[in-house]
């Protein structure tokens, strides 16, 4: 009897309309255009408006109707919607739970899941778990966040980093080989003092001295968590191949969490790729965290073929991180 893997079926994803440029950023902080680019290679973000009046739960309903689009799908067969987000429409209700009844997904139960930048990569072993088990046949992995409502525009270390947008897998069972092969998944809770976001939680709850502060704004030591994401990216997914026993003559895609380019190029280098095997969106949307990884499945989704084998690697926030080996199954 063959063995039951995850694969993924479909993908769709969402950004925004309006486009923050490097320029309109140089009126706003201490920065240019130049600058920006030779550090993180990003030339422009998306942003959703704050007089849109909509949260990252429009970002991942319009993600996951691209997929039902593109896969003509009935979203009622959805067992299970899960929205790997590090911005949740509220800290209580889940915004998955609300996504779900939009999209049409009646018969699904959804929750949130939240790993920072690692979020969606920690998702899709989840949704991997539940198709192996025989107990779903189909989970909708959404990965979606608004980084836009927690980024404090006056400082300069973050506001040129990140983006908002969302991206959506479906992942079904196969029986060819197909799908989700092998994970490297880790995580160090020191690392949340390099990077997060103070108050808002149970640890600092909201008061009115936490928002005069500027608590509510995530924050990072740029320095520390650039040489964390480095290594730890690099290592995972040379490990991954090693596990495997694939050369780099055997991988297909390289599909990097789109935090830094030089990030992405340390890492693609550790695993001898050249450029023409990573794929890159990052200098069109910046770092959307928890949309990272499945944008760029949906951007790129006529560069795959059956049978490509892609090696998944992200670095987040707490610090998460980890990386996966994916056949890919059409």
């Amino acid at each position: 009897m063959s063995k039951t893997t995850a694969a993924i079926t479909a993908v769709g994803g969402y950004v925004p309309n309006f486009v923050l440029t490097n320029k309109m950023l140089e009126d706003m902080v201490e920065t240019n255009d130049e600058w920006i680019v030779s550090r993180t290679g990003i030339k422009e973000r998306r942003v959703l408006k704050p007089e849109e009046g909509q949260g990252t739960s429009y970002l991942a309903i319009k993600a996951a109707e691209d997929l039902i689009k593109r896969k003509n799908i009935d979203p009622k067969e959805i067992d299970l919607v899960i929205v790997a987000t590090a911005t949740p429409d509220s800290m209580v209700a889940s915004t998955a739970a609300f996504v779900a009844s939009k999209i049409g997904a009646v018969d699904a139960y959804a929750y949130d899941l939240l790993a920072a930048c690692s979020s969606f990569l920690f998702g899709m072993s989840t949704a991997a778990s539940y198709i192996e088990s025989g107990r779903y046949k189909k989970v909708l992995l959404i990965g979606a966040d608004k980084m836009s409502s927690i980024i404090d525009y006056t400082d300069r270390t973050t506001c040129i980093i990140f983006g908002d947008g969302a991206g959506a897998a479906l992942f079904e069972p196969n029986e060819d080989g197909f799908g989700l092969q092998d994970e490297y998944l880790r995580a160090d809770g020191s690392g949340r003092q390099y990077l997060g976001m103070d108050a808002g939680g149970s640890l600092m709850p909201a008061t009115e001295e936490t928002v005069k502060n500027r608590k509510h704004f995530i924050y990072q030591d740029g320095r520390t968590v650039f040489k964390f994401a480095v290594s730890n990216m690099a290592d995972v997914a040379e490990k991954i191949m090693k596990r495997n026993d694939l050369e780099h003559t055997d991988v297909s895609w390289l599909v990097p969490h789109q935090a830094n380019k030089r990030i992405i190029d340390a890492t693609a280098n550790r695993m001898g790729l050249d450029n023409s095997k990573v794929l890159m969106n990052i200098e069109k949307y910046g770092n959307t965290t928890s949309a990272t990884l499945p944008l760029l499945l949906s951007d790129f989704e006529s560069k795959l073929k059956k049978g490509d084998n892609l090696v998944f690697a992200a670095f987040g926030g707490g610090f998460t991180w980890g990386s996966i080996y994916l056949k890919w199954a059409y």
